[in-house]
């Protein structure tokens, strides 16, 4: 199955940002991906937190959730959603949501992000809990791919990288690929954005395809970019270092199933959480 990742520098209008994404996604249907995974917040980088708050839309209908059903029918693609801002009941908090759409536009999984970015080094200051309410569940979901194979795709967001109790649940429910659309700040990204994602395709023997926001923002924020493949061996076979573009891999079922075969470890836990 061919994936592509959408590395993005997302603007704070949510109307140029479609108009970008829908040009990417484009580029990855003629470059004859079946999936496409969009980066953590394609559809916008606000100047405040609290921007997320204007552009929440209800769980079931709105503007971003019709331009992901109507460019996956366009393009006959499999779409992730990065993440957009969900409604809770509370007025003050959204969900940082991933979304997916089949290739007939119908919306087949959610996953609310579990972990919430903190960070504070003197210069730069986040704290995703002051508008974003946690998730509390893994989710997976199953892609019926071209080559006959029903793969397992497990989702994730960003900051989730740094936990792997998450991704070995993916991995206990069937994941073979995971999914991990990111905003990761410069100095956490070039520290340790590429050591993480190999780590997790090589605990769970996994592909990882993790897509990002990849430059300086209208905002003044910096993200690190690389958007990249990895095999289940926790080799990089496909990536880029930043700006915006499209990074396609066809992924082999083969070499999944070879790595778990030679270490079978995900048989062998002994502690669970």
């Amino acid at each position: 199955m061919k994936v592509a990742a959408i590395q993005m520098v997302s603007a704070v209008a949510r109307e140029a940002n479609l108009a970008r994404a829908h040009d990417l996604l484009a580029e990855a249907a003629a470059a004859d991906a079946e999936l496409a995974v969009l980066p953590e917040y394609f559809c916008m980088m606000g100047r405040r937190d609290t921007d997320k708050l204007a552009l929440r839309e209800n769980a079931d209908a709105g503007t971003v959730q019709s331009f992901l059903a109507d460019a996956a029918r366009e393009f006959g693609l499999w779409i992730v959603g990065g993440t957009l801002p969900i409604e809770t009941d509370d007025e003050l908090h959204v969900f940082n949501s991933s979304l997916v759409y089949g290739p007939e536009g119908q919306r087949v999984a959610r996953y609310d992000k579990i972990h919430l970015f903190s960070f504070d080094n003197g210069r730069e200051r986040y704290d995703e809990a002051r508008v974003i309410a946690p998730g509390t569940q893994p989710v997976c979901f199953d892609l019926p791919s071209r080559d006959g194979h029903r793969w397992r795709i497990g989702l994730s967001v960003c900051y989730d990288l740094r936990f792997p109790e998450l991704y070995l649940a993916l991995a206990r429910d069937g994941a073979e690929l995971l999914l991990v659309p990111s905003a990761f700040t410069h100095p956490t990204g070039a520290a340790h954005w590429e050591v993480l994602l190999r780590a997790r395709a090589i605990e769970n023997l996994a592909w990882v395809v993790a897509p990002a926001q990849g430059g300086t923002h209208e905002n003044g924020r910096r993200t690190w970019g690389q958007s990249m493949v990895v095999d289940p061996w926790g080799n990089v076979v496909a990536q880029q270092a930043s700006e915006e573009g499209v990074v396609a891999f066809e992924l082999d079922l083969a070499r999944l199933e070879s790595a778990r075969s030679q270490l079978p470890a995900l048989g062998h836990a002994v502690i669970r959480a």
